[in-house]
């Protein structure tokens, strides 16, 4: 196969592995040494390679989706500025996703930027609720601290009233 541009080759890719129940990923490419262009693109499978081992610094670990796959297309640009398929790998490792609804739609750019504030809204209302968590228990605290500080200003009062009497008795006395 042919295509006029590395993008057109990436959607026609991209689209191939929607119907055919894998998602894709765009992986290494290959630069003219002269101008630095692209002069061939790797896509394959998202579950292509395996996950390296990751710093300790991560807070919640996750199970590692790569599985080797070696599902993947390759395309050069040739002297005429065609992309031409010059490897193709049709086997998968492991199930594709029968259901469409299980694999992700094509994002344009908007629907990426919705996806990323999406994403940064459920941070921030994590953050909101943790610091709501926070703020109870440190309201919490002070009450019980106020209460405290009132029983002990209510005995000092009390003691106060005891002893007034006692002083009214020993100024007569004076």
């Amino acid at each position: 196969m042919e295509f006029e541009s590395e993008e057109a080759a990436k959607v026609f890719y991209d689209e191939y592995s929607r119907r055919t129940g894998f998602v894709m990923r765009v992986m290494g490419c290959r630069r003219s040494d002269i101008d630095g262009r692209i002069l061939a693109r790797r896509l394959g499978c998202n579950k292509e390679g395996y996950c390296r081992g990751k710093s300790a610094s991560v807070r919640k670990p996750r199970q590692s989706t790569r599985e080797g796959c070696k599902a993947m297309i390759l395309v050069k640009c040739d002297k005429f500025g065609k992309w031409i398929v010059t490897r193709f790998v049709k086997d998968h490792n492991h199930p594709l996703v029968v259901s469409p609804r299980e694999v992700r739609p094509t994002m344009d750019e908007k629907d990426r930027k919705i996806q990323e504030l999406i994403s940064e809204l459920r941070t921030k209302r994590r953050l909101c609720a943790l610091y709501q968590d926070q703020l109870t228990a440190f309201v919490k605290e002070v009450e019980e601290h106020n209460n405290q500080l009132s029983k002990k200003v209510q005995i000092v009062v009390n003691n106060l009233k005891k002893f007034d009497p006692v002083e009214m008795e020993l100024s007569h006395h004076r």
